[in-house]
């Protein structure tokens, strides 16, 4: 199912860019938008042909607005037929010196999703540091994406295929491009792979075959993988995996990934990734309405991005150890499916009672948060699809966080670092006692205002609950919950370097995460 196609991505000169065969289509710039009306940004052209170019952006109607891209005819002598124009915004100060990665890597990513068809294309933006670099290669390998394994041959060759390399013009010597690039291709493999997963039907991903797509992806990286069926599920007391699940014809499973550094071994840094794996929410017996079905092949997004994360880490060498657990499970509605009102028991013995089975992703994350602080990692961060309340409070491109302050806020600070929008949450104390239950020890639904922060409250009690008390009081497990509901599948208009449907968000925000407690441990 994954596509294993992924663009080249190169540096160049700007002498390079500018002599030799046409080794791409296009050569593309930037234009901001200012006070005094667009400004070219500092590119490769030739200072005749630039100033042509400048002279001509109003004329030509172009703004330098986000996600504007526009193509004009190339300028000889450059071995480019095509010029390409996108906006990275509005900024202050001097044209280039104002202006964001994240700005660069939208831009980039704007014109690469408009040149789909087009072999190869040259990418003349400001890219003079390791960041902005990074950047634009970034914002070039993340657009060159399309999903079009369930189209038929006759449709498939007729589609434009997304651009299949990028030559980014830099200053930077090889041995500092060398390795940013290879980052870049990494990252970005690692989005396109959950992207896949998540625009995969649930005709053809369900659990077994979720579990079975995870090892053969894996097959090639240095990671252990270990999946649980549904009767070790059932024998080793995974009640909340097993309950959700049981309603459907295809079972559920468990997957645990390992991916130990070579240095380091398992004396290194240890995170713990959970990842929500409901291949398809019907909502259980508590039917959701059809429209609100639509989109619920999605509702696997967190274990897709977990998955990445493990393979990322690994390709990079990354010296963090990192374990992640995919809860995986198909909720539908039979006569053997779990019930309102049923009481089920958690991994580790708590019970809870089910008032809406359509609160399930807390219930399959309350298996995993138990078994991976079970191993006392230094870190575990769960990510999830888990409420339409995220997206009420955040709307749909924000990442709710929430958990240990410590924790949430460095999440936050990497997904601000990696382009990604993410907002700190609180868990006020209301928001647990609404969960009270008066026959099991917690139920899956309380508060319907504040919906995300009631997920998070319910999911913060399964935390350490399989350790001692003891322990747990005086040595807790620092935490935190990535509610992505909306941020994880766009259903509206590709933007930027994110195309429609699945998006793969939160992956870089975690490689970064993880690289940043690399270079602690480095530092040590």
């Amino acid at each position: 199912m994954i596509n294993d196609f992924s663009p080249v991505l190169t540096a160049i000169s700007a002498a390079q860019s500018q002599r030799g065969p046409r080794a791409s289509s296009a050569l593309v710039i930037g234009v901001c938008s200012t006070d005094e009306g667009p400004v070219l940004l500092p590119n490769p052209l030739p200072d005749a042909g630039a100033r042509a170019v400048a002279d001509s952006l109003e004329a030509l109607g172009i703004t330098g607005a986000a996600d504007e891209v526009m193509r004009i005819p190339g300028l000889d002598p450059l071995p480019f037929p095509l010029l390409v124009l996108t906006g990275v915004g509005r900024i202050t100060g001097e044209p280039g010196a104002g202006v964001s990665e994240e700005a660069l890597r939208r831009a980039s990513g704007a014109a690469v999703r408009h040149l789909s068809g087009t072999p190869g294309v040259t990418l003349g933006l400001p890219a003079e540091t390791p960041g902005l670099l990074a950047a634009v290669a970034e914002g070039a390998a993340l657009a060159a994406y399309s999903f079009t394994a369930f189209r038929s041959p006759d449709a498939r060759q007729k589609a434009k295929n997304p651009v299949e390399g990028a030559a980014v013009v830099t200053s930077l010597k090889p041995k500092v491009t060398g390795p940013v690039l290879q980052r870049a291709a990494a990252v970005s493999r690692a989005v396109r792979a959950t992207r896949d997963l998540v625009n995969t039907p649930p005709s053809h991903l369900y659990p077994a075959s979720f579990a079975e797509e995870v090892t053969r992806t894996l097959r090639s990286l240095p990671v252990k993988v270990t999946v649980w069926d549904e009767q070790r599920l059932e024998q080793d007391g995974f009640g909340g995996i097993l309950n959700v699940g049981k309603g459907s014809a295809r079972p559920p499973r468990l997957v645990k990934l390992e991916y130990t550094p070579a240095k380091g071994g398992r004396q290194a840094q240890h995170v713990a990734l959970v990842g929500k794996g409901i291949t398809f929410d019907s909502g259980g017996l508590s039917l959701k309405p059809p429209t609100s079905m639509t989109t619920m092949k999605s509702d696997m997004a967190g274990a897709a991005t977990v998955a990445s994360v493990v393979a990322a880490a690994a390709e990079l060498e990354l010296p963090v150890r990192v374990t992640g657990w995919l809860c995986m499970a198909e909720n539908m509605p039979s006569a053997t499916a779990q019930r309102p009102s049923d009481v089920i028991t958690i991994y580790g013995g708590k019970t809870v009672e089910v008032m809406n089975t359509d609160a399930e992703g807390r219930l399959v994350m309350a298996d995993g948060l138990v078994a991976a602080t079970d191993e006392t990692p230094d870190a575990v961060i769960d990510v999830a699809t888990l409420t339409g309340a995220q997206m009420i409070a955040l709307g749909t491109r924000t990442t709710g966080v929430m958990g240990t302050e410590a924790l949430r806020d460095e999440l936050v600070a990497a997904a601000d670092s990696s382009g990604e929008g993410a907002w700190a949450m609180p868990i006020p104390d209301n928001q647990r006692a609404s969960l009270d239950s008066t026959i099991a020890d917690i139920s899956n639904v309380g508060d319907r205002f504040g919906g995300m922060l009631t997920a998070a409250a319910f999911l913060r009690d399964f935390v350490d609950a399989g350790r001692e008390p003891a322990e747990a009081r005086d040595a807790p497990t620092p935490w935190a919950h990535l509610d992505i509901a909306g941020p994880s599948f766009n259903e509206s208009g590709a933007y930027g370097y994110t195309p429609k449907d699945a998006t793969g968000v939160m992956v870089r925000t975690l490689v970064t995460y993880l690289e940043g407690r690399a270079d602690r441990q480095r530092a040590k």
